[in-house]
C-alpha cells in the first residue's frame, strides 16, 4: 500500500525577471508504515516539499497525493489525516504544556484522553512540566510537545520537518527512539533533517539538493553505490594539507570529515606518489589509511557529478 505519491513536482519563487527553482520535478513514492528520510542541507527545497505535501502551498506543476487523496482537490480530508511539526517551534508560547496539548486535540474535535495511549511515552517525559509556559522549555521539552500535539488526533501520517535541529545529541537520539516506536504503531513518518548521520536509521531516504533529487534507495544500498576507494588522510597542518589535496592531479574529490579529509583519487593514482607530493609541500605528522564511506561521502560524490 502506497501511504504518499509525488509525481513532478515543480515549486519556484520570485518573478519572470528572477526566478528561484525550489522543486525541480520531483518524483517519489512512500509506502504505508515506512520511515522514509528527505536528507539535504538547508535551501535543499525540504521545507517547501513538506508544507505542499500538508495543503499549505500550492506547487506550479505536478500532482501529489496522501492516503490516496490529492493534496490539492482534497486538501480537507488529507489535514484530518495528517500530524505537521514544522522546523521552527510553532506552538503557542503562553498556553502551558497542559493547555497547548488541550488546544489541538479540541481543533480535531478529541480529547487528550481519547487518544493518551498513542502520546503517552512521549507526554510522561514533559508531564512533570505540564503547568510550564511553552516558551520557557528547553529545545528537547519544546520537541517532545510538538511532537504530541502533532500526534494527538492520531494521524495517518507524520510529517516532521527538521525535528532535531538545534536539539541537543541525547535529545536526538530520544526523538528517533520515539520515532522508531510510533512506526510499530503503523504510522507512515516522513522526515527531513540535514544530519547525515540520521539517514541511516530510515528505512529508506531520498537524497536531496538544490530541488533535486540525487538518488532513493535503503542507506545501506545508497552506501553501497559509492564509487572509488577512499581514503582518510590527516597531517600536522590541516588547512594546508586540504588546499594542496585538492590541488593534486590525481584527486577527484577531498572533504573535510571531523579529524580527517577523505580523498577520493583517480584511477591509477599511486600512494606512493601522493605521499611524496605532500612530503614536497613540507606536510609533517602524514596518516594515510583507507576508510569505508558513509552516506555523506556518497552525498558529496553524487552532488560533484551533478
Amino acid at each position: 500500500m502506497i501511504a504518499i505519491t509525488v509525481k513532478n513536482i515543480v515549486k519556484t519563487y520570485g518573478t519572470k525577471k528572477e526566478t528561484i527553482t525550489a522543486l525541480d520535478d520531483i518524483s517519489f513514492e512512500v509506502s504505508r508504515g515506512e520511515l522514509f528520510g528527505i536528507i539535504g542541507p538547508d535551501g535543499a527545497g525540504k521545507t517547501s516539499l513538506f508544507r505542499i505535501l500538508t495543503t499549505l502551498l500550492l506547487a506550479q506543476g505536478g500532482t501529489a497525493t496522501v492516503d490516496g487523496f490529492d493534496v490539492v482537490k482534497d486538501y480537507k480530508q488529507v489535514r484530518n489525516r495528517v500530524g505537521y511539526m514544522p522546523g521552527r517551534f510553532s506552538l503557542y508560547q503562553d498556553l502551558s504544556v497542559e493547555e497547548n496539548l488541550e488546544f489541538f486535540a479540541t481543533i480535531f474535535n478529541t480529547s487528550i484522553q481519547e487518544n493518551y495511549n498513542l502520546i503517552k511515552e512521549i507526554y510522561v517525559q514533559i508531564e512533570p512540566f505540564k503547568k510550564r509556559r511553552a516558551g520557557k522549555l528547553s529545545g528537547g521539552m519544546k520537541q517532545k510537545l510538538a511532537l504530541c500535539c502533532a500526534l494527538i488526533h492520531k494521524p495517518s501520517v507524520l510529517f516532521l520537518d527538521e525535528p532535531t535541529t538545534g536539539v541537543d545529541a541525547v535529545s536526538r537520539k530520544e526523538f528517533w527512539d520515539m520515532l522508531q516506536n510510533l512506526k510499530k504503531q503503523g504510522i507512515t513518518i516522513l522526515v527531513s533533517t540535514p544530519y547525515m548521520d540520521e539517514a541511516a536509521l530510515c528505512d529508506r531516504v531520498a537524497l536531496l539538493q538544490s530541488g533535486k533529487i540525487m538518488s532513493i534507495d535503503a542507506p545501506q544500498e545508497i552506501v553501497k553505490s559509492f564509487k572509488g576507494q577512499l581514503w582518510a588522510v590527516r597531517s600536522a597542518n590541516m588547512y594546508a594539507l586540504l588546499k594542496d589535496l585538492k590541488q593534486y592531479e590525481g584527486t577527484i574529490s577531498c572533504n573535510s570529515f571531523g579529524e580527517f579529509h577523505h580523498l577520493l583519487l583517480k584511477d591509477g593514482t599511486n600512494e606512493k606518489e601522493l605521499l611524496t607530493y605532500l612530503n614536497q609541500h613540507q606536510h609533517t605528522s602524514i596518516e594515510l589509511k583507507k576508510t569505508e564511506p558513509g552516506i555523506e561521502d556518497c552525498f558529496m560524490q553524487l552532488m560533484n557529478k551533478n
